[in-house]
C-alpha cells in the first residue's frame, strides 16, 4: 500500500489541495483528486499496480475466470491484469450503446461464469455497483471488486454493502495521506482538513463552497 501511494503522489495521479478544493463531476467539493489514468504512462508503475491487483484477486477471489473492467478508466488496468493472469476480459459501459447490437458488456464469453470487476478507484461506489449489476443481469456471478485506490468514504461502504458487493483495494486514503505527511507533501493543517473531509464530505464541501 505504502509504495503504490508514494507512486500515485509522485506522478500526480493523486493530488491534494485542501485550501483550494476541487469540484467533482457530482458537484461535491473535495480536497483530494485522483486520476489513475496517468498510471498507464509509466510502464514500471503500471506493472506494479497490475501485480498488486492480481495478487488481491488470487488471495480473495481465486475462483475468478473473467476480469471485467469498468469503462473507461478501469479498462486498461483490467487488460493488464487479464494478461498477467491469462484470463478472459470484458468491459462494462455505464449504459448500453444506443446503436448496433446495443451492448453494455463487451468481450463476454459463454465460458466465463465468475468475474472480478477492476476499477481505477472507488469514490461513492456508483460505477462499481452499475458494473456488478449489469454483469449479474447477464448471468455472471461477481465475486468482488478490486480497485487501485479508495477514498474510504462511508457512503461507498454502505452502498456496496447494500448490494452485497465485496471489494479490495491496493491502497487507500488513510495510507496515502500518511505517506503525504511523512514526505512533507501536506502540512499539519492540510492533513486535518483532509481528515475532516473524509468524515463528512458533503457537509465539508458545503462549508467550503459557501466561503
Amino acid at each position: 500500500m505504502k509504495t503504490i501511494s508514494k507512486h500515485l503522489l509522485n506522478i500526480g495521479a493523486v493530488t491534494l489541495s485542501p485550501e483550494d478544493p476541487y469540484t467533482w463531476s457530482s458537484g461535491m467539493k473535495s480536497p483530494i483528486y485522483c486520476d489513475n489514468r496517468l498510471i498507464i504512462a509509466y510502464p514500471e508503475i503500471r506493472k506494479q499496480v497490475a501485480d498488486e491487483l492480481s495478487s488481491l484477486i488470487k488471495e480473495h477471489y481465486p475462483e475468478a475466470d473473467l476480469i471485467a473492467g469498468t469503462a473507461t478508466a478501469g479498462i486498461p488496468h483490467a487488460a493488464f491484469v487479464a494478461d498477467h493472469m491469462n484470463l478472459p476480459m470484458c468491459y462494462v459501459r455505464s449504459s448500453a450503446k444506443g446503436h448496433g447490437r446495443a451492448k453494455q458488456i463487451e468481450g463476454l464469453t459463454e465460458q466465463s461464469k465468475k468475474a472480478v470487476v477492476v476499477e481505477d478507484l472507488i469514490s461513492t461506489g456508483k460505477s462499481s455497483i452499475q458494473s456488478v449489476l449489469a454483469l449479474r443481469e447477464a448471468g455472471i456471478e461477481v465475486l468482488g471488486v478490486v480497485a487501485i485506490f479508495s477514498y474510504g468514504l462511508k457512503k461507498a461502504d454502505e452502498a456496496l454493502g447494500k448490494e452485497e458487493i465485496s471489494f479490495q483495494t491496493v491502497t487507500n486514503f488513510s495510507t496515502l495521506i500518511k505517506e503525504a505527511q511523512e514526505s512533507g507533501t501536506i502540512s499539519d493543517q492540510g492533513l486535518s482538513l483532509l481528515k475532516e473531509w473524509q468524515r463528512d464530505p458533503e457537509r465539508w464541501g458545503a462549508a467550503s463552497f459557501s466561503k
